[in-house]
């Protein structure tokens, strides 16, 4: 499984299985312009830990801490995640503006960590 990650306001290529990680819709986004086969909110950080990060560099590694806590109480969600990247390419869908320190990012770690 190669597993790739996008700002989901970049154009659509050949992006395999498309999947948006984020808690809430993108703002101003369309489905049909965000063109995501899947939206899995419960593979998104709680909105407490979202709010707490507010995507300060300072605070990342403390972040990817405590979200991979909060995706190991979760298996079925991740689970599903595998399985729809399972042939082939998955794309993480994120709205940040910070390409670096957010969620996707975070999120792919975790998943090849799994596959591992």
């Amino acid at each position: 499984m190669k597993i790739i990650i996008k700002r989901i306001y970049d154009p659509v290529e050949d992006d395999g299985v498309r999947v948006l990680v984020d808690r809430v819709w993108p703002r101003g986004m369309s489905t049909e312009r965000v063109r995501a086969d899947a939206w899995l909110k419960d593979v998104a950080p709680s909105t407490a830990l979202r709010r707490w990060f507010g995507h300060a560099p300072a605070l990342w590694e403390e972040f990817k801490r405590r979200y991979f806590s909060e995706l190991d109480s979760r298996p079925d969600a991740v689970a599903r995640l595998l399985q729809l990247g399972n042939h082939g390419t998955l794309t993480l869908l994120f709205s940040a503006r910070d390409r670096d320190c957010n969620q996707a990012v975070a999120l792919k770690e975790y998943l090849e960590t799994q596959l591992r």
